[in-house]
């Protein structure tokens, strides 16, 4: 179990002030510590984004997230500070978004990107002795991607090159002066929308290079392929690495990808790696001899973990580096002597840097890296290292969304360097977060879970008690900082979230309990944490209450349609019926075979038993139903599915749209505070404490 005491709520800090004043002091840190969470808040928060270390490891370059109260947006602007936390100051005197700072290998310059509101993004070079700026591109569509070629001469990057949308029959030609419709859209692609971005117009994510001193950019990948991984330089700077699906049925057979090598002169392609599974996340060894690479041979089920590899830099010379950490990994980069890789993970509930020599020895590096995701307490995070092996990555704890932290491999020197929030939730009273493991009735694994108790908790008393189910269902909540669980907790609630089977973070076998059977037993791991948290005494059980979003929102309708044991729910963006689901949501193509045997219309009684909907005529439950006008990962048709029957029924409901939102209906701080005040009033209805 992890010792949260070195992870107090923020108090206020100590002052030093006239003795005159000595007697209030302790009104004024009543009066300023004392104060909870407030919606307000969130306004406030700030957090650390894509931490970059210079090659010297004397700089760090950062992109610094924070909420725009006027436009209620988040925003990010690049900040820059020494190594040692010193001469922290903005990067540029421009107040537009930046992102995605890259280092030149001789630490002269910073590559980012930027771009004005609705308008792409450009790339951008600052140079660090002169503090000059310059846009180098006139780009028809955003960068992604950027790296420097060895020598510090080109950039490197993905972009989509726009195709016509395909047409059945001539456009209309409307009389001059005419105000017609616009013309029919056609599509005949397998993946034609996206969640948070739409309709997905035509066309193909290309490798181009461009000129380090600005100039035009040349396309090197070329083929009715998309070449999404991030490009990598080989060693002599001749060659480009990436990650794609180039076979013939590569729209169909969209779990696969290969890597391959362009020769950036000639632009001839070369396959590297060639098996039933993905291939990507090449990272070249200092001496260009090696590449290091993640990917799995495919076995068809719901989760499973990625092995880490090697081979010559020409594809020869496979194999896999064995360190049986049974962990998903990712972000892979070769350490300064090139004897190692370092790489980051989820384990139980925390997100870890880790180190793995190339004979397989294995080591822990940081933990608790995160706290981007300023929503709900998901992973998340990065980090970068030195030539000298310093690390730069972003950390957090319940308490404090990502800060600035730097370590080494032996952790010696681990030093938190900001605090931007602390003049925010040092005069704040934040819940206390205590883990849980409890034992499931089902089988007698063990579960882990998260309780988060009202600021000022007092043990004698009885509380509501609130279950926050997180989504995915493969993903994972953790010991991460949550503005959404702090102000339930702010509200009076013990707010309890558990991470039950099909989590990630605790083993392949552990999270792929769900193939075939889902939602299934993480039911009653949810209920057997309901129990746990009961059973330490200050729960009121006669005030019961659960929500939980996308597929928390799928289990808490699963959870009201077998047990009446709750006061009120709320389901926010769920899946309810997976027929439907599965053939309209943008990613609708994704979970025959890996989830549920077949398709919808071969296995229709499978995918109806495991369909919330299905419980319908259970649910006694009075029930807040809420989705997002514009999501299409779980259709406003799922939402409206369940208040619909419930209507029927006439069951208490309500249903709450939130005007313009997509998936991530957190997305702007208003659609954040408009959530939770929702869920809020809603469970404060039928609250009778």
């Amino acid at each position: 179990m992890r010792d949260f005491s070195k992870f107090k709520p923020p108090v206020m800090k100590r002052l030093y002030i006239p003795v005159l004043v000595i007697l209030l002091l302790p009104l004024i840190s009543v009066a300023q510590s004392s104060q909870p969470f407030t919606g307000m808040d969130v306004f406030e928060l700030e957090w650390v984004q894509d931490p970059q270390i210079s090659p010297d490891g004397e700089h760090i370059v950062y992109a610094r997230g924070s909420m725009d109260k006027m436009k209620d947006r988040r925003i990010s602007r690049l900040w820059i500070m020494d190594a040692d936390g010193s001469d922290h100051h903005k990067l540029t005197s421009r107040d537009v978004n930046e992102s995605n700072p890259r280092w030149s290998p001789d630490g002269n310059r910073i590559v980012f990107t930027s771009s004005k509101e609705d308008d792409g993004s450009e790339i951008y070079i600052y140079w660090m002795e002169s503090g000059s700026l310059s846009r180098i591109t006139q780009l028809e569509e955003s960068p992604s991607g950027i790296t420097w070629s060895p020598d510090g001469k080109h950039l490197a990057f993905n972009m989509k090159v726009n195709e016509s949308n395909p047409k059945l029959a001539d456009s209309k030609q409307p009389p001059e002066g005419a105000d017609w419709a616009d013309n029919p859209r056609v599509t005949t692609r397998l993946n034609y929308e996206s969640d948070g971005s739409g309709y997905i117009e035509p066309g193909f994510t290309h490798n181009f290079t461009v000129p380090a001193e600005g100039g035009a950019p040349r396309q090197i990948t070329s083929g009715d392929y998309h070449h999404s991984g991030d490009p990598v330089w080989s060693a002599d700077g001749e060659e480009l690495i990436f990650s794609a699906n180039r076979n013939e049925d590569w729209e169909y057979n969209f779990r696969e990808s290969e890597l391959y090598a362009v020769d950036v002169e000639s632009r001839d392609i070369e396959r590297l790696t060639e098996r039933d599974g993905p291939d990507y996340n090449a990272a070249v060894s200092p001496d260009g001899e090696t590449i290091a690479y993640l990917g799995y041979d495919d076995k068809v089920q719901t989760y499973q973990i990625n092995e880490l590899y090697t081979m010559s830099a020409d594809g020869s010379n496979k194999r896999e580096i064995e360190f049986n950490l049974d962990r998903d990994i990712s972000d892979i980069q070769w350490d300064e002597d090139g004897q190692g890789l370092y790489y980051m993970y989820d384990d139980k509930g925390n997100t870890k840097i880790g180190h793995i020599t190339l004979e397989g020895q294995n080591s822990v590096i940081a933990h608790d890296v995160g706290g981007t995701t300023v929503a709900r307490p998901y992973g998340g995070g990065s980090y970068s290292v030195s030539g000298e092996g310093v690390i730069a990555y972003n950390e957090t704890t319940p308490y404090y969304p990502a800060e600035l932290a730097v370590t080494s491999r032996d952790e010696s020197n681990h030093t938190k360097l900001t605090g931007l929030n602390d003049a925010l939730l040092d005069y704040r009273t934040l819940g206390m977060v205590e883990e849980i493991w409890y034992t499931a009735s089902v089988d007698g694994r063990k579960i882990q879970g998260w309780i988060v108790k009202p600021p000022n908790f007092d043990p004698d008393k009885e509380y509501p008690l609130l279950v926050e189910n997180h989504g995915g269902p493969i993903s994972n909540y953790g010991d991460r900082f949550s503005p959404e669980i702090q102000l339930y907790a702010s509200a009076g609630y013990v707010v309890f979230y558990p991470n039950p089977r099909g989590s990630t973070g605790y083993g392949e076998e552990f999270g792929n309990l769900l193939y075939h059977n889902y939602p299934g037993n993480d039911y009653h791991d949810v209920m057997d944490g309901v129990d746990a948290v009961i059973d330490k005494g200050y729960i009121d059980e006669d005030n019961l209450f659960v929500t939980g979003g996308s597929a928390g929102g799928t289990m808490t309708a699963w959870m009201v349609g077998k047990n009446d044991r709750f006061t009120a729910s709320a389901v926010i963006k769920p899946v309810m019926n997976w027929i439907s689901k599965t053939l309209t949501a943008d990613n609708y193509y994704g979970y025959a075979y890996y989830r549920y045997p077949g398709q919808p219309w071969e296995n229709f009684e499978e995918y109806w038993e495991n369909s919330p909907v299905s419980l319908v005529g259970n649910i006694e439950t009075p029930t807040l139903v809420m989705v997002g006008t514009d999501d299409l990962r779980t259709p406003p048709s799922e939402a409206k599915q369940l208040y619909s029957a419930l209507q029927l029924r006439k069951i208490e409901t309500a249903y709450v749209e939130i005007p313009g939102a997509s998936h991530f209906i957190s997305s702007r701080p208003s659609q954040l505070m408009d959530k939770v005040n929702n869920i809020i009033a809603w469970f404060e209805r039928y609250r009778t404490d």
